[in-house]
């Protein structure tokens, strides 16, 4: 048929009829909110490039997840910022890490109402900010394994639920789930960021999480965002050495990457909307440039509607508050 017998209007009449047709639903369930643990806070404190987003002490953090719970939000990724760095990140992987007592406390609250992710990397732990162990001013690929992989399991001892190593670095993804297994945690699962990318969308996450390298940067390790087939091939490695969910970080400048990897991988698939996604909307909204629940809730369907199934996102909160 064509006009006028079809007249694609009809179905956009009305908000109802427009509801019916609907395609791509975003919900709560789909929403995993990130925290960041400061060790040595007495109160929650404000990130000032990310606003209304706050480090968590170890005293404040369990009833900002119960506001999210309350909210229906029942998942998120947690990342610590140690009281102490050192070279080798060893903050990142002691039983009494900020992380693991962390852990610790939100399952003795939530149980398994709550899904707890951490992510699994040593740029917040390290005193040169660098994901992984420095020899002769370059990250160590090999000599860095071992270290993810004690994180993972000081994570999943402590009660994680699914770690997500973070460093791209060659071999984690298999090294991690080897380390799991041997320690008794198949039943852990592996969220890998499969594809990330050096990105400029990263400024407020190192201001939040003080993970701003001392000298160079990362793009040895991440990757060149003009390499849409190596992404491919990246997440393509991660599935092969095990990983039960790939990721694609940044979202909005990489929803071509999602779709591809949604494509041709057929499974469960994340994006994470980064800090620099989460404040150019909160900026263009304080100047009144553009509304901000309605780019909110567009963004966050566009990342579900290139493939995503689930999204980590700072807008979590507000999300699931509008999503009624």
């Amino acid at each position: 048929m064509s006009f006028p017998a079809l007249r694609m209007r009809r179905l956009r009449r009305t908000p109802l009829i427009r509801e019916l047709v609907r395609e791509v639903r975003l919900d709560r369930s789909d929403l995993i909110q990130p925290i960041f643990v400061e060790e040595g806070l007495k109160t929650d404190a404000p990130i000032t490039s990310m606003p209304g987003q706050r480090r968590q002490s170890p005293a404040t953090v369990l009833p900002e997840v119960a506001r999210l719970v309350d909210k229906e939000v029942k998942s998120i990724i947690l990342f610590g910022i140690p009281t102490v760095k050192d070279e080798n990140g060893s903050a990142a992987y002691g039983p009494n890490g900020v992380v693991q007592r962390t852990i610790r406390d939100l399952k003795d609250q939530f149980g398994d109402e709550l899904v707890v992710f951490t992510d699994v990397c040593m740029c917040q732990y390290t005193s040169h900010g660098h994901c992984g162990l420095v020899s002769d001013g370059r990250v160590d690929n090999d000599g860095t394994l071992q270290k993810l992989a004690e994180v993972a399991v000081s994570h999943a001892r402590a009660g994680a639920d699914m770690v997500a190593p973070s460093a791209m670095i060659d071999g984690q993804v298999k090294t991690i789930r080897q380390a799991l297994d041997d320690n008794g945690f198949k039943d852990v699962a592996v969220m890998a960021y499969a594809a990330k990318h050096a990105s400029s969308f990263f400024g407020p996450f190192r201001e939040a999480a003080f993970s701003t390298p001392k000298f160079g940067d990362r793009r040895t390790y991440q990757m060149d965002y003009s390499n849409p087939e190596e992404a491919l091939r990246e997440i393509a490695l991660d599935v092969e050495e095990g990983a039960d969910v790939i990721m694609v970080k940044p979202a909005l400048a990489y929803l071509d990457i999602i779709y591809r990897a949604k494509k041709r991988f057929r499974m469960p698939t994340a994006a994470y909307n980064v800090s620099g996604e989460f404040s150019m909307i909160k900026a263009a909204a304080r100047e009144g440039w553009i509304d901000e629940k309605s780019a909110i809730m567009e963004v966050l369907t566009s990342i579900k509607r290139a493939g995503a199934d689930m999204i980590l996102t700072y807008h979590a909160l507000e999300a699931a508050e509008w999503l009624g």
